[in-house]
């Protein structure tokens, strides 16, 4: 582009200028105002001005010389006089750098049984439904296992790997379950209103005790069995002191409290005797969901407390009746489904049948299994009728004509519930619609329930792919055992979270797969609160660092070889980390990267402090604050903190700690003056009160102090229960220090006295008193003859008088020691 008007100059007047040096220094003025960086170029003028320099200019026309040389390049008209310019100043070529392959994101994929790559069907948008609990009594363990699980994978998938997760969850309120165990409670609760006397509760359960006993013999599952004998030890202990009461007319004082402690332990043994009486008689629907509705409310807190992520969506079965019967009349009208005495069934036959569609996708090795079908069914859905209605036993009920005492709702078939694998179908395939990215559950959920999910709902939409990725969780056992109340194992996750708290028992989880069986055990619940312990010690030594006063420029330091070689290792952790979550959201490994990496954090501390130099702030800090990141992507830290646990909890703890941390750093900098004077003054009350206030009152508070010889004293806000504990086990091992002191310092007053003792003995008497091995004797004492009266022989004697002259000598120094005063 030519200069503009503004820009033009007149080089005739310039040039008319006789003095060269005069002519190039107003040329080399007008230059310096004109950038080719700015957008400016040269015009014709400027190529004919410069035409006229036989030769480049001196150096000190720096911009005239500038301008030579790229009209020269340019235009390629002064090569033959540019021999001093090193070439045509032009830009050199640029290419982009190979790069790396950088690690994707796998997942293990139930479908193939192998990691596949994670590719969503639409972009970054994932939509994901998971199983939710059938609600009927307390989450386990195993409810954490799963939804603690997912919550992880969640997370990180939404948080680092940036995908914008869908993620919906149904709750089952309509099950065989809930309808027998609400019937129970009813029927139960009917019985108590009622007010029944003692000899009537007396004969009810001696009636129950038949019907019982019969159930008892007949099984065979060694948990069931062993918890029945339990319920049966248990009532028949209570039993027989109620029957003695009643039957001699014994005082109602007497006989009311033994008959109250009988309908407790008989509770379960009276419920299933009534449900058997009077269970049919029981049909209003809202009775079959007062249970659930207060289970699934008892869900929610439970999940909270374990801070689980609520899902996006919530589904009740409940409240998608009508979608689940559109959804099998579709299936029965696509030639999938069958009706039979009122109920509807899927036809697997005819689905695996088809060229388009397989049945038992996930556990092929499983179709056929009528244990876990009959499972899949449920305990009211198995009887000979039920069986009869099917075509084949492997056909699953899709809509069940409710019974009496069931409840019910009305469809074309005629009064019914939903089936149990057919709930899910319907009320996914209602928000997510005819394709899901994601589908997670528990490990045992495989078969039946999803792969008939699978069928049913691909016989639905007409097509092989309702879902992309299955994704299930390991089992969880309990010290190594499965988890039964019959072997009194069974732990909720209430009773978990009153021995632990819900970041531990997260830590724990996120050292294990997730894909695979994790033992929840003593062993496995120290290695997180080590684990915590050891991170969290980091975090409190940097904030420590971070609080040393400096200005701006203060922050940035000098890096040495310590820093550079710690930095380097800072970002290999972090590319470890990164791989490790792309195989599988590998949280394990990633875990012991973190650790490695704090590791290193507090072998740099340690080496900068023991040569009295302060550790580098923004190194420490972006160190800390990545770990305080992930740590946060995993649902370990809940919380806007930029370094490091909470303190005491949630919500305002990172105020609390801004609050309080200027007085504290007020009051540690006066208790390290005022020890300083002790020191010097030798005032050692002082001093103790100083222990004190750093030993038991500050712990209280949940402050830390640490004193370190030389250094400023570390000032951190911890759990005041993690400090409590802390002066317990330390007080534990003082005192086992003391108590081991204490046995050594008898020990040593015990072998003083038992040598003072044999010093005591003249050596004339040493053999005398031995009267089981010698029977004579010499003038001196010395044996002559041992306790059978044969002689001493010539060995021996020599063996003897080196122990005589040894005693000879102790004796002799214990006869000095009197002499001058010693022991006597």
């Amino acid at each position: 582009m030519a200069a503009s008007v503004e820009q033009a100059f007149d080089y005739g007047l310039l040039l008319s200028i006789r003095e060269e040096s005069a002519r190039l220094a107003a040329l080399n003025e007008y230059l310096s105002t004109r950038s080719y960086i700015g957008g400016f170029t040269f015009s014709q003028a400027d190529v004919e001005a410069f035409t006229r320099f036989p030769e480049p200019p001196r150096e000190q026309y720096f911009h005239v010389l500038r301008w030579y040389r790229h009209i020269a390049a340019i235009t390629d008209t002064s090569s033959a006089n540019s021999c001093d310019t090193k070439g045509k100043r032009v830009q050199p070529a640029w290419s982009p750098p190979e790069g790396t392959e950088q690690p994707r994101l796998h997942l293990y994929n139930s479908l193939t049984r192998s990691k596949d790559e994670f590719v969503p069907q639409n972009g970054k948008q994932v939509l994901w439904y998971c199983c939710g609990p059938t609600v009927y009594d307390a989450s386990h363990m195993g409810h954490a296992r799963s939804y603690i699980s997912f919550d992880i994978l969640r997370r990180v998938l939404m948080n680092y790997f940036k995908y914008d997760v869908f993620y919906c969850m149904n709750i089952t309120d309509i099950d065989d379950k809930i309808i027998k165990r609400a019937r129970q409670n009813h029927l139960f609760e009917q019985y108590r209103e009622k007010k029944p006397a003692p000899a009537q509760i007396l004969g009810d359960v001696q009636t129950a005790l038949k019907p019982f006993l019969v159930k008892l013999a007949e099984t065979t599952d060694p948990d069931k069995k062993q918890m029945l004998e339990r319920l049966h030890a248990a009532v028949t202990s209570v039993l027989g002191p109620l029957q003695e009461a009643v039957q001699r007319g014994a005082a109602s004082s007497e006989v009311a409290p033994r008959a109250e402690l009988l309908l407790k332990e008989a509770k379960d043994l009276l419920s299933d005797w009534l449900d058997s009486q009077l269970g049919s008689q029981v049909t209003e629907n809202s009775i079959f969901s007062i249970l659930p509705k207060y289970w699934e409310g008892e869900y929610h807190q439970d999940m909270e407390a374990l801070n689980v992520l609520p899902p996006d969506v919530l589904t009740r079965v409940s409240e998608y009746v009508p979608e689940i019967v559109a959804f099998v009349k579709k299936v029965v009208e696509n030639g999938y489904g069958y009706v039979s005495n009122g109920s509807v069934y899927f036809d697997t036959a005819q689905f695996g049948g088809s060229e388009k569609h397989s049945y038992g996708k996930l556990v092929p090795e499983a179709v056929g299994d009528q244990k876990a079908l009959q499972e899949g069914e449920g305990d009211l859905s198995i009887s000979a009728d039920r069986l009869s209605e099917k075509r084949s036993q492997n056909d699953f009920a899709l809509w069940k004509a409710s019974k009496p005492g069931e409840p019910s709702w009305d469809s074309p078939w005629g009064k019914g519930r939903p089936g149990w694998h057919i709930e899910c179908s319907a009320m996914a395939g209602s928000i997510l619609g005819e394709s899901m990215d994601i589908h997670g559950g528990g490990f045992d959920l495989r078969f039946p329930h999803h792969d008939n999910e699978l069928a049913q709902s691909e016989a639905y939409f007409e097509n092989d792919h309702w879902v992309r990725y299955f994704l299930h969780t390991g089992h969880l056992t309990i010290a190594g055992c499965k988890m039964s109340k019959s072997l009194k194992n069974f732990i909720t996750i209430k009773d978990a979270l009153a021995k632990h708290t819900a970041r531990q028992l997260r830590l724990a989880f996120l050292m294990h797969s997730w894909k695979d069986t994790l033992d929840y055990s003593n062993n496995t619940m120290e290695s997180a609160i080590q684990y915590e312990k050891f991170i969290n010690e980091f975090f409190l030594n940097v904030k420590d660092v971070l609080r040393a006063p400096t200005n701006i420029t203060g922050q940035y330091e000098k890096w040495d070889s310590q820093e550079i070689e710690l930095n380097k290792s800072f970002y290999e952790k972090k590319a470890a980390v990164h791989r490790a979550l792309c195989d599988n959201v590998d949280t394990r490994t990633a875990m012991e990267e973190m650790r490695a990496l704090v590791s290193l954090g507090n072998t740099y501390i340690a080496a900068r402090k023991s040569n009295r130099q302060t550790p580098n702030r923004m190194l420490l800090q972006s160190v800390a604050a990545y770990l305080t990141e992930m740590l946060r992507v995993f649902g370990a830290i809940d919380g806007v903190e930029p370094i490091g646990f909470p303190v005491g909890g949630s919500g305002q703890n990172m105020d609390l700690e801004a609050i309080v941390m200027p007085y504290l750093s007020v009051l540690s900098d006066f208790r390290e003056t005022v020890r300083k004077i002790a020191r010097e003054n030798k005032v050692t009350e002082v001093l103790q009160l100083c222990d004190a206030l750093r030993d038991d009152t500050l712990p209280e508070l949940g402050v830390r102090l640490e004193d370190h010889e030389g250094l400023p004293t570390v000032v951190k806000l911890v759990d005041r229960e993690t400090l409590l504990k802390e002066r317990e086990e330390k007080k534990q091992v003082e005192e086992e220090k003391k108590r081991k002191k204490e046995e050594a310092a008898r020990k040593k007053q015990e072998q003083e006295a038992a040598k003072l003792a044999k010093m005591k003995i003249p050596p004339s008497e040493m053999f005398r008193l031995e009267i089981d091995k010698y029977s004579n004797f010499d003038d001196s004492g010395f044996p002559t003859h041992d306790a059978e009266g044969k002689e001493i022989s010539k060995g021996q004697t020599k063996k003897l008088k080196k122990l005589y002259d040894a005693q000879e000598k102790l004796h002799k120094d214990y006869l000095e020691m009197v002499q001058n005063g010693g022991s006597s």
